[in-house]
């Protein structure tokens, strides 16, 4: 999937994102929790996973 895109959805979705660009795992679980609690975190946390 094209990067620019997959920021784009980090920034709104960021679950989202991390399924398309890993997969059901560890990260997904991760991401999850971090925008249950607080919406931020998960969004740095995704964008850190699109873009290394």
């Amino acid at each position: 999937m094209n990067r620019l895109l997959l920021i784009i959805l980090a920034l709104l979705l960021p679950p989202v994102a991390v399924f398309i660009n890993n997969g059901v795992g560890r990260d997904l679980l991760i991401n999850v929790v971090l925008c249950f609690f607080f919406y931020v975190p998960g969004m740095i946390h995704a964008l850190w996973l699109v873009t290394k």
